[in-house]
């Protein structure tokens, strides 16, 4: 239903909006904070003390590479919450409301697929072979134990890996939320520009100074 003159409805105030949930990777996280301070640290110390075309190579590359490194490792996002599940990667933003997600696979990578075929990476709930073998490992110890009538200190813990139990509750919500009224709409993606922009615009002062050398 629409309001006059084709415009989307009005939100209902009475209705209060739902918390996100928020995934991201610690790991990736850390990694681009370690990044950034020793891209810093190599790039202020070459605009301080480098000697002709030095500090303006160190400032395009700096200006190439921080938004770069931050785009990778900080930027990254998954928010969920009961209306729409919107998607922060490197270089886009999508946000598709559940009644437009058609699946949530997990393979190599973790990607949401919607009702029209496109698929989108989940770049913040990266899937960690190893820490799915060790979930493997405990269910399957857990299992051991249980068939002995025993417990066991050594097999206890979470038999799924942390990526693959935030799939899960994604998958979850999805179900549980796809045919709600506030759950309707279309899929809208959206350029991270702030990113694009000044990356672009680093890559092409490195190569002119590069190619005037």
């Amino acid at each position: 239903m629409t309001t006059p003159d084709d415009q989307p409805p009005v939100p209902d105030a009475s209705r209060p909006e739902s918390k996100d949930r928020i995934y991201r990777s610690h790991a990736g996280i850390a990694g681009g904070v370690l990044l950034l301070a020793i891209t810093g640290w190599l790039g202020i110390d070459a605009l301080v003390s480098g000697h002709g075309r030095t500090p303006w190579l160190a400032l395009a590359a700096l200006i190439l590479l921080v938004p770069l490194v931050a785009a990778f490792t900080l930027r990254p996002a998954v928010y969920a919450n009961e209306d729409r599940l919107r998607v922060r990667n490197p270089f886009r933003v999508v946000v598709l409301p559940w009644s437009k997600v058609g699946s949530l696979r997990s393979g190599y990578s973790n990607e949401v697929v919607d009702t029209s075929g496109a698929k989108y990476q989940l770049w913040a709930i990266p899937v960690s072979l190893r820490a799915r073998k060790a979930a493997a490992r405990r269910q399957a110890r857990n299992a051991a134990a249980d068939s002995s009538g025993r417990t066991s200190s050594v097999a206890s813990g979470p038999t799924r890996s942390q990526p693959d139990q935030a799939m899960d509750d994604l998958r979850e919500l999805a179900e549980a939320r796809a045919a709600t009224e506030g759950a309707q709409g279309e899929v809208s993606v959206r350029w991270a520009y702030e990113i694009v922009g000044p990356a672009v615009a680093g890559a092409v002062v490195l190569a002119i100074l590069l190619a005037v050398g």
